[in-house]
């Protein structure tokens, strides 16, 4: 049975049952904030709340071709999104400068850094800059993208779809391969606006 046949069966049931489905439950009414039109929430507000949650930081890479040489940018909006297919995800926002230099090479590798990495992860936030200037890489198996030396883990993905989410783009990755380099390595965090 597919999944669709699969899906179909799961929605008889909880109807059976009385349980109430996806179907069954009213959808919001979705519409974009209008210019002009006060968002629900402070920016301000939103960045506090929001900074309380830690993440862990990561390198996003693609390789390039001379003169610009390979693209990568700190993101520290990753997450692993589905484990069949092996997908994952990160966010980057509409204005940056590196996401269309990784949109035309359609590869990616995410490079998860440890918790020595700070300055590598510093490096990698500033816009406009020789990102890769003094910094150790090969090339991640399928992809090419740039692995970066000492990350705890890579994960080499090819571009699987992209959506819009308000002033980002979220990113999907198929991955095509990966290894944890040193699984038992501390992660750099990011909380509060501050790296540990």
């Amino acid at each position: 049975m597919g999944h669709a046949g699969m899906a179909a069966t799961v929605v008889r049931y909880l109807r059976s049952v009385g349980e109430p489905t996806v179907a069954d439950v009213p959808r919001p009414r979705l519409r974009a904030v209008r210019e002009g039109e006060r968002a629900p929430v402070d920016a301000g507000e939103f960045r506090r709340a929001l900074g309380a949650f830690a993440t862990g930081v990561t390198v996003v890479t693609a390789p390039g071709d001379a003169p610009e040489g390979p693209a990568g940018f700190a993101c520290q909006s990753f997450s692993s999104l589905s484990l069949d297919p092996p997908l994952v995800c990160f966010m980057v926002g509409r204005t940056s400068t590196t996401w269309p230099r990784i949109a035309r090479a359609g590869v990616f590798c995410v490079n998860v850094l440890g918790a020595g990495q700070a300055d590598l992860c510093r490096a990698f936030a500033v816009s406009g800059a020789d990102k890769f200037a003094g910094v150790s890489y090969d090339a991640a198996p399928v992809t090419g993208a740039p692995r970066l030396a000492g990350a705890v883990a890579w994960i080499d993905c090819t571009v699987h779809a992209v959506h819009t989410g308000g002033d980002h783009l979220i990113v999907v990755g198929r991955v095509e391969a990966l290894d944890a380099t040193d699984s038992d390595a501390t992660p750099l965090l990011f909380h509060r606006g501050r790296l540990f």
